[in-house]
């Protein structure tokens, strides 16, 4: 197939398929003119280079899963972006939590709720501690 078929069948702009190809991602057939010809496998390359990316993986980490010469050398690729994603995941739950933790507050002055001030000690690390009470 030629690459404004492949790059329409995924909804890509040809030049995406392109730039794959200039990295080393895709190799594509050339016709007797120099066309540019599709084939099987880079469909099924082309599926396998979309999904590593929507899993967060940049294309100089799919080139070097895709081309490891063992699989030591792809399992380092695949844990390192593994380790990335737990973090990313770790940080948005500790913002999530957060934004939880204010949401479950029915005081007038955030800063004063017993329970947001837990959620806040906990994520400081501070013993969390009764607010002073001011004079009224």
């Amino acid at each position: 197939m030629s690459v404004g078929t492949l790059a329409e069948r995924f909804g890509l702009a040809t030049h995406v398929l392109r730039h794959w190809e200039s990295t080393g991602l895709l190799t594509p057939a050339r016709d007797a003119i120099g066309h540019r010809r599709y084939g099987p496998d880079e469909l099924v390359r082309t599926a396998m280079i979309l999904q590593a990316k929507e899993a967060g993986l940049a294309l100089e980490e799919i080139r070097a899963m895709m081309t490891a010469a063992d699989v030591r050398r792809r399992d380092e690729v695949l844990s390192a972006r593994r380790a990335a994603l737990r973090a990313t995941i770790a940080k948005a739950q500790a913002q999530l939590e957060l934004i939880e933790g204010a949401l479950d507050c029915d005081h007038d002055d955030i800063v004063a709720c017993p329970h947001f001030q837990r959620v806040i000690s906990l994520r400081t690390g501070e013993s969390h501690r009764e607010p002073e009470r001011r004079p009224t």
